[in-house]
């Protein structure tokens, strides 16, 4: 059993903190999506995006490429977040900045651990300013199809997660955060000790502090990102995941109709799953007409939200409106 460690000093322990990451949550999502295997937690989501993905051809694309079954993901594609909770698109542009230094060392670790660079990765490789924005686009694609349909939801559970370790910090120290962030994980003596880690991580050579990701599609084991001069990283499963594609009851949710207005108020809470306008019609049947001035009217507020899938548009809720439906419903 090989047992990696990560010392502390005082200046390391005061510079470990928290980040929700989009790009950390891109990566294992995708990987789960395009590997064909059932899921016991993410198999509502699975069975409702894999088919635009599909549809998108994205398991023929770089990320299929960058992004393999298992094993290692190249370092780029998760840049260290600047901030608690950055933007995608500021995510985007930190690997639109990635030096080719640091593209061409991810690739040939790649190809180390695959055997070979296909086509696709060798030019890459071979001209990372040019290719990287053709990634880029093809993340976000992704993105607005698999993710931010669902983000406020999965957003909640990152946040939550967040402010349940910063309370144990708060009430017992960061040693009972590490010891409980992870079964193969455990603080002794000014020390991080990690299970089945292939390498060590020598405080000199990995960078000072430490950042925690919580992250939905991370598991059932932790990930560990060294990459000099930023922090290493680390993403582990956020606690709560488990309920993440639970339907929510909306039992309360008749209180919103006097302000709402009823079929305004029936479409957030048909939303629990994100659907087009066509879908929306079908199962509330209001006329299409309807539910477009509606949909309208409720992203206006700020309670939905919309993307972009193929030819037509998913909407969802947002997380405004998810907090006013647990505010009635408790």
């Amino acid at each position: 059993m090989v047992v990696a460690e990560l010392a502390f000093s005082a200046n390391d322990l005061a510079n470990v903190r928290f980040a929700v990451s989009p790009m950390w949550e891109v990566a294992p999502s995708f990987r789960l999506l395009t590997s064909n295997t059932a899921h016991p937690v993410h198999r509502p989501w699975i069975e409702q995006t894999r088919s635009r993905v599909l549809a998108a051809g994205l398991d023929r694309g770089w990320l299929a490429e960058l992004i393999g079954p298992s094993g290692y993901v190249p370092d780029f594609l998760t840049p260290a977040p600047a901030l608690p909770a950055p933007a995608p698109a500021a995510e985007w542009d930190a690997i639109r900045a990635s030096s080719p230094d640091r593209v061409r060392r991810d690739l040939d670790h790649l190809a180390r651990h695959q055997g070979h660079l296909g086509p696709r990765l060798s030019s890459l490789r071979a001209d990372p300013a040019g290719r990287l924005a053709k990634v880029v686009q093809e993340i976000e694609t992704y993105w607005e199809l698999a993710l931010a349909p669902y983000w406020a939801r999965i957003r909640a559970v990152l946040d939550a997660d967040v402010f349940h370790r910063a309370r144990t910090v708060a009430e017992h120290g960061a040693g009972r955060l590490f010891n409980d962030l992870h079964p193969t994980m455990s603080w002794d003596d000014n020390a991080l000790r990690l299970v089945r880690r292939k390498r060590n991580m020598p405080r000199p050579s990995v960078g000072s502090g430490l950042l925690l990701i919580p992250s939905a599609f991370t598991g059932p084991g932790l990930r560990t990102q060294v990459s000099p001069p930023d922090p290493p990283q680390l993403a582990y499963p956020a606690r709560g995941v488990g309920a993440l594609w639970q339907t929510r009851p909306t039992t309360g949710s008749r209180a919103l109709t006097p302000v709402l207005g009823r079929s305004r108020t029936l479409l957030l809470t048909e939303l629990d799953t994100p659907a087009s306008t066509t879908e929306l019609a079908h199962r509330t049947g209001l006329s299409p007409a309807g539910v477009s001035q509606y949909l309208t009217a409720l992203r206006d507020a700020g309670l939905v939200s919309a993307h972009r899938a193929g030819r037509s548009v998913l909407y969802a809720r947002t997380a405004v409106a998810e907090s006013l439906l647990d505010a009635v419903s408790g």
